[in-house]
């Protein structure tokens, strides 16, 4: 069995707070190509303490900005990494709203459809836990702690971060 490596949320939160309104420039901005949302996600999984997978295709990694895979950048790419993976890298699991933990992922559906458009990171939860008492951080629509209540959308799902295999 794998090592697991616990996820620092602390220190997903203080990069997310840190870059919502600006870029990192030692990652590419991917605004002009579909959204810059789940790259930001990622990034700051990846300063929790998350592992990259360098798994071509299949695997959750950012090298450039021509070597990159679908899940580091894509919204529904990363839930399929993330709720299935057993490899190195990144897990989690689909959890209700009322289990959620600052550091988790929760992404939005805005046209009630099967497909989900938008990842941002929880960064405060008060109680008791609604849409309005979770701030989040984003990039695309740039967010730096404001309540999910703010974004207008038909569907949530929330993933809670459980580590990564090392």
């Amino acid at each position: 069995m794998s090592q697991i490596i616990p996820y620092n949320r602390n220190l997903a939160i203080e990069y997310a707070t840190k870059w919502a309104l600006s870029k990192n420039p030692r990652f590419f901005n991917f605004d002009k190509l579909g959204g810059d949302c789940t790259n930001f996600v990622s990034q700051s999984l990846l300063a929790g303490k998350c592992i990259m997978n360098y798994t071509k295709t299949f695997g959750w990694f950012y090298t450039s900005s021509n070597n990159y895979s679908p899940s580091w950048t894509g919204v529904n790419f990363l839930y399929n990494f993330l709720t299935s993976n057993k490899m190195i890298g990144p897990f989690a699991n689909d959890i209700d709203m009322d289990n959620i933990e600052v550091g988790d992922i929760v992404q939005l559906n805005f046209k009630n459809d099967t497909l989900f458009e938008h990842s941002l990171v929880i960064t405060d939860i008060s109680y008791p836990i609604n849409y309005s008492n979770i701030l989040i951080c984003s990039h695309t629509f740039n967010r730096l702690n404001e309540p999910l209540s703010s974004i207008k959308f038909a569907r949530t799902r929330f993933l809670h971060i459980m580590g990564s295999y090392k």
